[in-house]
């Protein structure tokens, strides 16, 4: 990134998708979601798509997002981001559509947004912050709570016989989007593999192709009630061993 020389002092260049005036970051200390849209922004400028981009974000902790970038926004009802974009991009094929939310807005109380999304093949591209917990709320379990994992509701750890197995959203997609569909699963621990999977993901709905899906893995420690150290710990091992990281879902390479 090029930087800019301004009273002798060297700083940055900001991302021409960032709101031009600079503000104080929203989010709790270690929160996951700055790195995420950190790769989102970064994946927008790089591919050019600034002035087609509409940004949607979900009630929770990704609302905080709604004026992080200089494009089109608009933050939703809580679980209808997927399809407020959806509809947007039915309206004007030209855009560029991404659907921004936690596991609680993609997998709670907007699942049947999402599920029937990828049965559909909508050509958007949707964006999910998987951190374990409803973080916003005060850190209740969620779809995604790991089995025995202890949270506000869980004080003795996620008992699976009683909730169920935790939400592998990715599998699912990948199990009922039709061809054309990219699915992937990143983590903030490896933001430049992140940043990787989203621009596959923008530029998959570029071109036409369907559904884009990328969950990334991600930290609370506000919730968690971890330090450093054991908030990436609980990320790069525990997290990332049950939600395995990867492309799950790619288009075919179409002949001609």
């Amino acid at each position: 990134m090029q930087e800019l020389k301004e009273n002798n002092v060297l700083q940055p260049a900001m991302p021409a998708s960032w709101n031009e005036e600079t503000k104080a970051h929203k989010f709790c200390p270690g929160c996951g979601h700055g790195i995420i849209l950190k790769c989102l922004g970064e994946a927008i400028d790089e591919l050019g798509i600034k002035d087609k981009m509409v940004f949607g974000c979900d009630i929770g902790c990704s609302l905080l997002a709604w004026d992080f970038f200089n494009v089109d926004t608009v933050q939703t009802h809580h679980g209808r981001t997927t399809p407020v974009i959806t509809g947007m991009k039915r309206a004007n094929t030209d855009i560029i559509g991404v659907a921004y939310m936690g596991d609680g807005g993609g997998y709670a109380i907007g699942s049947q947004h999402l599920f029937n999304a990828a049965v559909r093949g909508e050509k958007i591209t949707i964006i999910l912050c998987n951190n374990g917990n409803y973080g916003m709320t005060g850190g209740q379990m969620a779809p995604t709570t790991l089995p025995g994992m202890k949270t506000e509701t869980t004080p003795y750890g996620r008992d699976i016989e009683q909730t169920g197995h935790p939400t592998k959203g990715p599998e699912m997609v990948a199990a009922v989007a039709p061809e054309g569909a990219y699915v992937a699963r990143g983590t903030v621990a490896n933001p430049r593999q992140l940043k990787g999977f989203i621009k596959k993901a923008l530029q998959n709905q570029m071109d036409g192709n369907g559904l884009s899906f990328v969950e990334c893995l991600a930290g609370c420690p506000t919730n968690w009630r971890t330090n450093a150290k054991q908030t990436w710990e609980f990320i790069e091992k525990d997290m990332a061993a049950y939600y395995k990281v990867g492309e799950l879902k790619t288009p075919q390479a179409k002949e001609g």
